[in-house]
Formats: C-alpha cells, structure tokens, sequence
C-alpha cells in the first residue's frame, strides 16, 4: 500500500521523498486509518480447540496455546514499527489493559517513554479468536516533548490538540490511568502528558490562551473505532503522573487518585453526567498522606467487596468505598520478599472474579501473586505446565470469560489458571 500510494504520487522529476509521503499518509491518506474489512465480535471465529483446551486447564496450570494472528488495516506508520508482525507490544510505563465485559475482549493503549516510537494507536486482544485487532491504526509519530517531526495532522481545536483523525495529538504513557466503563462501552484515559502544549499551540499558529486547561481525560469507542476528548467543567482534579484511574461499578463512576505533591485526592468522574466530585476520603479519621497509596500504584476495583485494592511498592491499600476510607492494610520494608512489588513498570494487577482474589503478574521478574483481601496475605505462585515466556515487552490480563490469566508476548499466548 505504502509503495503503491509513493509511486502514484511521484513528482516530474520522480523524486518523491519519503518524508513527504509520510506526511501525506499520516494526514489521511489511502488505507491510514480503515480496519472496516476486519470482523467484529458477531463474526470472528473461535479458533478451533482452543476453547477446549481451555476448558480442560487445571487450576495452577500455565499452558502456552500457540501464535496469535495480527489484524488490521495497517497504515505506513504501523508497518514501519512492524506493529502488523507483533501486534502492540508493551510500552514504557503503560502495562495496563482493560476488559470489555460486551466484547469478551481487553484493549490496550499508551505511549512509550521515547523509542522506538510513542504513538497513539489502539487494540484489542481476543482469546477465543487468538487475535490482536488493531482497532486504530497510529497517526504520526509524536517526540518526548513535542508534536514530532512531522506535525501537518495536528490541528488546535475547540482549545485541544487533536489530530485530523479524531485523535490525541498529545499521548502519553497511561500507568494506572485508564480503565473501562461497561455502560457507556468506552474506554476511558486520563492523558497526562510533559508536552508544552502552548509551545506546541504557537506551532500551529493558535492561541495558547484558548487552550483547554481541564482534566484531560479521552474516551475510546471500540466499536465505532473512534477517539473523543472529555471536556468538564470545574471543578475537577489535577491529572498527576502515575496516577490511578478505576471504574467503580456501584458509585457509578472511574475514581481518579494520587497521593503526592500534583494531587492528594481521590476524585470521581460520573460517567453519565461527565462531572467530577471530590471524594471525603479519609475525612474523619484524617491520615490520608499516611494511609492512601501514593504514585506508580496498581489496582483494581473488588465488585464483591466493595472496595478497590492497590498495590505501590511494598505496600498494600484497601478503600471502603461506603465508609470512604482508604487503609495502608500491609506495610513491608523496601525488599521484603513476603509481597511483590507494586508498580506500573513492572506489574499488572487485576481482579480474578472466579477466586474473589487479586492476581498480580510481575512482567519483569516472571513471577505471579496472589492477593486474599478478607486474609490480607500475599502467596507466590508456582503454576505448574508450561513456563511463562520470558519476552522483554509483555503484556498480561485476565480473562473473565475463560477464567485465566493471559500473558502475551508479541504473539506468543499464554495462559494461567488460578482457580476455577
């Protein structure tokens, strides 16, 4: 497509540059952004088999199920990072994925820290079907502080930066900071990001006294494969790095918190009204800087018990969501070897709803955790079958149709069952 789309639009002279058809592609051209041709959830196949040896997997039982296809209408700039080959990859930072309880599926976004690229493209994995989707293909390139080399897809916008696609033009790593919200089908990210973003208006000659200031929270429609920006009135919440943002199925909303000098809050988004409220944590016992996680946290919401989890290094955090209270529930010195090490460069941590218990998977070191909140005790785990790969860009969730812990490395599938 690229090579067809360079050769239609070569000059007199016949010297086309690559830059110059870079621009033309990121801008819209044939073939950038469509995956119209790719099945949705109604027509994708299960794999065959696959659903069966799932079903007979054992608890405490690793079982490596094979290579993933990868789809997607790809445009220049995906093929130019090989996306169509690995599917997403993990990015610096950004470990996080999401489940979409309506499409059996778990979606997966964010940028890199810098290299190889820091892009703004978005996916879905889906097991049965063995598959990486690419649900949007990538606008141009962005660099660590700026708009990037080539920035003739970005417009200034009702005070925003977004690309002519619909897209962020400002994206940043998501640490804990997205989440899904079953009720509205979208896929929702707090994009906070070190871009200045008036030096960057000024580049596209507009007004940086227009620019939006408010919490830059985006939604992602899966099924429309469409990005849109979340604008709110105050008052609203600071957007920290290494902050969390989780929905909460029984406040009716994704509360967003940190717990260090950006921000010492947690606040909640209401997802029907897009209004923001701050929550009273911790208001009559006071101690929320002692006893709230702080940065570089992850959790989950525990619809059961009614409380969201969190894990921020050697540290384990429950929060009451009626009695509005967050509690330090185990507090171990730095390498402690009784718990894992919370952090959102090196962790996932996700809720399994067939134990009740949380399930977090150190990436980096291999190892996965179990977490009983009604014992507060953490018990490593030593699955049994096949090993867990052992790739340097992985990325893990849980599986709540099929009951398992999926680990993916590039293509390579595998899969963990706790408890049945």
């Amino acid at each position: 497509m690229f090579a067809e789309t360079c050769q239609m639009k070569r000059t007199r002279q016949g010297a086309l540059s690559v830059a110059a058809c870079l621009i033309w592609l990121c801008l819209g051209g044939v073939g950038v952004a469509s995956t119209k041709g790719v099945p949705g959830p109604a027509t994708r196949d299960a794999v065959p088999g696959i659903l069966v040896r799932l079903g007979d997997l054992s608890d405490n039982q690793g079982m490596t199920l094979g290579k993933a296809r990868v789809e997607g209408e790809f445009n220049e700039v995906a093929r130019r990072f090989g996306l169509q080959k690995t599917g997403p990859r993990s990015r610096n930072y950004s470990l996080k994925m999401v489940w979409a309880p309506e499409r059996e599926r778990s979606l997966y976004v964010g940028a890199n820290h810098g290299q190889p690229h820091r892009l703004n493209d978005v996916w879905e994995f889906d097991l049965a079907a063995m598959t990486w989707i690419m649900l949007y293909a990538p606008d141009c390139p962005r660099s660590y502080k700026g708009l990037g080399e080539d920035f003739r897809d970005v417009n200034f916008r009702d005070g925003l930066l977004i690309t002519k696609r619909g897209g962020p033009a400002v994206i940043g790593h998501t640490w804990s900071g997205i989440t899904y919200d079953p009720v509205n089908r979208r896929l929702l990210y707090m994009n906070t990001w070190v871009t200045n973003q008036d030096d960057a208006i000024r580049q596209l000659g507009g007004d940086p006294g227009e620019r939006y200031k408010g919490p830059p929270l985006w939604s992602f429609d899966p099924k429309a494969r469409e990005w849109a920006p979340i604008k709110t009135d105050p008052p609203g919440p600071a957007a920290p790095y290494g902050a969390m943002l989780e929905y909460v199925a029984d406040l009716r909303g994704a509360i967003w918190h940190m717990n260090n000098w950006q921000m010492r809050a947690t606040w909640l988004f209401d997802t029907s009204e897009h209004r923001w409220a701050r929550v009273a944590a911790n208001e009559v016992t006071r101690g929320f800087k002692t006893e709230a996680p702080s940065r570089e946290l992850v959790g989950y919401y525990d619809p059961g018990r009614k409380m969201v989890v969190a894990h921020q290094g050697t540290s384990t955090f429950h929060f009451d969501i009626a009695a509005k209270q967050w509690t330090r529930v185990i507090s171990t010195p730095k390498g402690s070897q009784r718990v894992p090490i919370g952090h959102d460069a090196r962790a996932a941590f996700y809720h399994d709803a067939a134990s009740g218990h949380g399930l977090l998977v150190n990436l980096m070191e291999r190892e996965i955790w179990a977490y009983d909140p009604d014992a507060i005790e953490w018990s490593r785990l030593e699955p049994t079958g096949d090993p867990m790969p052992s790739g340097e860009r992985m990325l893990a969730y849980v599986d709540h149709a099929r009951k398992v812990l999926v680990v993916i490395d590039d293509v390579i599938v595998w899969v963990y069952r706790y408890r049945n």
